[in-house]
């Protein structure tokens, strides 16, 4: 339970954010584009596609939040 606990302190940590939040911007606008880019032109957004697209770039920010999570704690 505890490294839960830490991996879910590790997504607010100020030492962290910035590279997840600018890998997030990258990997999740570029996955945007190409699941929801021809709906967003086309002004074919739906709430689920919205909620879809949300998602897009929280995954990636979790998932680099949890690689320097990994990092930093093998190298203590």
């Amino acid at each position: 339970m505890k490294p839960l606990k830490d991996y879910c302190a590790a997504l607010v940590d100020k030492e962290l954010m910035p590279t997840a939040l600018k890998v997030a911007a990258v990997v999740g606008s570029i996955l945007f584009l190409i699941n929801h880019g021809n709906a967003a032109v086309q002004g074919k957004m739906t709430r689920d596609r919205w909620i879809s697209g949300f998602l897009t770039y929280l995954i990636p920010y979790g998932v680099n939040i949890h690689g320097q999570y990994i990092s930093r704690s093998r190298q203590r």
